[in-house]
């Protein structure tokens, strides 16, 4: 009988979701950590909110990519917030040098945040491990995985764990876009969908900047796709929790293949070694209470 839990080689699902769960907060502390904000000022940008580091930040990869190809990889967010963003941002920095004070603004909020945990042997282990992990990553038809994925490695055992968190994070990240358009949801039916199982309150996805009305013909649309109930606030009808929890699993399938190549027992070994830096992490109170992946400090 086969484990309907499982990945063919054995390794649990709920065990490849973990691992995400364990590394994001790792890689997001970049977007909201004060050093992260004196480096964007540093090269010009405004900081009076999070968006156009964020924007800069993540896209870096990529090169000087427009909006189309910027809304295409981050798929949630709507075209007119990318494109307030994209391509001005390189108007403001080159990509290579966001890079460069992308990396310097890791290290100085992982030193903040570490202290002296941050030349431990614990750490570097963990470094390593997730490295392995992320260089096992097939990055085909995964762009934003792919653009950090041909970035140099750093040296420096708390720049790799953060590399190789992004680089995972990003490989799931555009696989679960694949799994959205298996299931037909465009980006904005991807927010509202998601919204309506309870994932986030509603305000969360609406950060993503869609329209009031563009918001609301996406429910109708999921509505009349029997994804949502008529009537009422915007809950999911069985069959959309159902489509949500397909898509979930869709995405932790093709996110596998990273703890596949670290085994069973080298994937509960990073798992143990990443928690104490999880904690870190998570109560250091710059991360959201709530997040459009579902997750958050709550």
């Amino acid at each position: 009988m086969t484990d309907q839990n499982a990945v063919p080689d054995g390794i649990e699902l709920g065990r490849v979701r973990h691992l995400w769960q364990l590394l994001e907060p790792l890689h997001a502390v970049l977007y909201f950590a004060p050093e992260s904000f004196e480096e964007a000022a540093a090269l010009g940008f405004e900081t009076g909110e999070r968006w156009p580091s964020y924007f800069a930040w993540r896209a870096a990869p990529l090169g000087a990519a427009g909006r189309v190809q910027v809304g295409s990889a981050f798929y949630s967010f709507s075209p007119e917030m990318v494109a307030r963003y994209v391509p001005a941002a390189w108007d403001v920095a080159s990509p290579e040098a966001v890079l460069a004070a992308r990396e310097r603004a890791v290290d100085r909020t992982y030193r903040a945040l570490l202290g002296d945990r941050i030349d431990s042997p614990e750490l570097a282990e963990a470094a390593h491990l997730a490295r392995r992990a992320a260089e096992a990553a097939d990055v085909g038809g995964r762009p934003l995985a792919a653009a950090n994925a041909a970035l140099a490695w750093p040296d420096a055992p708390h720049l790799m764990l953060w590399q190789a968190a992004t680089i995972l994070r990003e490989h799931r990240g555009d696989g679960h876009i694949a799994a959205l358009l298996v299931a037909g949801l465009d980006p904005v039916e991807a927010l509202v969908s998601f919204a309506a199982i309870g994932a986030a309150p509603e305000e969360t996805f609406r950060s993503r900047q869609w329209s009031a009305s563009e918001w609301a013909a996406a429910r109708e649309r999921l509505v009349g796709r029997g994804l949502l109930e008529p009537h009422g606030a915007a809950t999911a009808t069985g069959s959309g929790r159902a489509l949500r929890a397909k898509v979930e699993r869709r995405t932790d399938e093709l996110a596998a293949g990273p703890c596949e190549a670290l085994g069973s027992d080298g994937l509960a070994r990073l798992a143990d070694l990443l928690g104490e830096f999880w904690v870190v992490a998570i109560s250091s109170g710059l991360l959201p209470m709530t997040s459009t992946l579902g997750m958050g400090r709550a």
